[in-house]
């Protein structure tokens, strides 16, 4: 059994801090990133309470909980997560066998459930956030306000969009997760990672490390050690457009440019680099839950 909630810094009296960063979003406190040796990931500290958190989102540029296109950055985002959206279907459509019952943990307005559903998936969603289930209500879409509320039901594919890292009790969560599975399931993850070349240039300022509201930050090891035995590792994939969009929120944190080409290329250079490295700026994880022997 691993130990995530708290390792690095409870059960080490000198946490080594691997990087410094600062809240560029909301608050512009600043936080160490704690490198946990044994899995290969960072803890955010110190880590806001489940009770505090919500003060850290409450902001109109928190794209994911909005359906917002006002400004630049906005409108790059809606544009790709169309195009996103789309390909996650295929993803799915590939990996699952039938199409039959879909849980989106961290659904934000619902976009991604929409279009699952429009694809015969059976869907339901989680999301905290009560201004994004309001929207995701706006579009006839009913979202749980936790896992504890779904009981006694499996799923034959489970998503986590870029949620893993916001997760308080990562622990249980997990554990939960492989539980809601059901037997040949597909557990799909997607999360930054704190290894690719965007993240190296950027540094402190790079935009995926989002502190305090991303708790962990993951590497390719951390996730295998995470998920692994209990569930088969069938492939990974990039997100190659995140690159680019990190890195020009990470150039607006670092310089103030709205718009910047330096960015766009750091962002290309990263994903031609992880052609051979495979260190992209975000992964995605697909997971099997194997069949029980009889």
């Amino acid at each position: 059994m691993f130990h995530v909630k708290h390792h690095a810094t409870l059960n080490n009296t000198n946490p080594t801090i691997y990087i410094k960063s600062q809240d560029f979003l909301v608050s512009g406190e600043s936080f160490s990133l704690i490198l946990n040796e044994e899995l290969q990931m960072l803890e955010t500290s110190p880590q806001p309470g489940i009770g505090e958190i919500a003060k850290y989102y409450e902001s109109d540029a928190y794209i994911s909980h909005t359906d917002s296109k006002r400004g630049v950055l906005n409108t790059i985002y809606q544009l790709v997560k169309s195009y996103s959206l789309r390909r996650k279907v295929v993803l799915i459509n590939r990996l699952s066998k039938s199409k039959g019952s879909l849980l989106d943990v961290g659904a934000g307005t619902g976009d991604f459930l929409l279009a699952a559903s429009t694809s015969n998936w059976q869907v339901q969603g989680v999301e905290v956030n009560a201004s994004a289930r309001k929207r995701a209500h706006e579009k006839n879409l009913d979202l749980k306000a936790s896992l504890d509320e779904i009981q006694n039901q499996t799923f034959d594919v489970i998503t986590l969009w870029h949620v893993l890292e916001h997760l308080h009790d990562l622990e249980g969560t997990i554990a939960r997760l492989k539980l809601l599975l059901n037997e040949n399931g597909i557990l799909i993850i997607a999360v930054p990672n704190y290894n690719s070349f965007d993240a190296q240039y950027y540094k402190s300022h790079w935009a995926a490390f989002d502190v305090p509201r991303h708790l962990w930050h993951f590497s390719q090891t951390s996730i295998r050690k995470l998920f692994q035995p209990d569930l088969k590792l069938l492939e990974t994939k990039p997100m190659i457009f995140d690159s680019f969009y990190v890195s020009l929120l990470s150039e607006k944190y670092k310089s103030g440019n709205a718009f910047s080409l330096k960015a766009l290329w750091i962002g290309f250079k990263s994903n031609w680099l992880a052609r051979s490295s495979s260190e992209y700026s975000s992964l995605i994880y697909c997971f099997q839950k194997p069949k029980r022997p009889f």
